[in-house]
């Protein structure tokens, strides 16, 4: 009779979907947290190392001694970069990995596609709230007439 009441909703459903939802969130931040972005200029000079904290690794090669400075610099920048964007690709990867479609990293590049969702999710709620809130009304009358 309260499912019915509820609109048939079913809870138990609800709370593992939950607990299956917490469980590949728990797997996603060990897998973060050794992910490791990589990359390498095209002479192998200068190669980076990127995690989640930042720098890693740097490791020159002794011939990149002997770049002009600012050469050097703008090479580390440059391979700093790639390493960070290598980095981001692995997070976007697991992520997708984890949660498929509901990959919150599909608004990353397409911010109009979050507030879409958004407004989406909040319309959502209402309804839902409405629905239940009027089944409690509902109930309430009928255990008080």
């Amino acid at each position: 009779m309260i499912e019915r009441e509820l609109g048939g909703l079913d809870l138990d459903r609800i709370l593992r979907n939950a607990d299956a939802q917490m469980a590949r969130s728990v797997e996603l931040q060990k897998t973060l947290a050794e992910l490791v972005g990589r990359a390498e200029d095209e002479d192998g000079l200068v190669t980076v190392e990127f995690g989640g904290t930042g720098l890693k690794d740097l490791r020159l090669h002794p011939k990149a001694m002997r770049l002009p400075s600012g050469e050097l610099a703008a090479r580390i920048k440059e391979v700093l970069e790639e390493a960070s964007a290598d980095l981001r690709r692995q997070v976007s990867e697991a992520m997708e990995e984890t949660f498929g479609e509901e990959n919150p990293m599909r608004f990353a590049h397409d911010p109009d596609g979050m507030e879409q969702q958004a407004r989406a999710a909040v319309a959502a709620y209402d309804r839902t709230f409405e629905d239940v809130m009027g089944h409690l009304d509902r109930l309430h009358t009928r255990l008080t007439s």
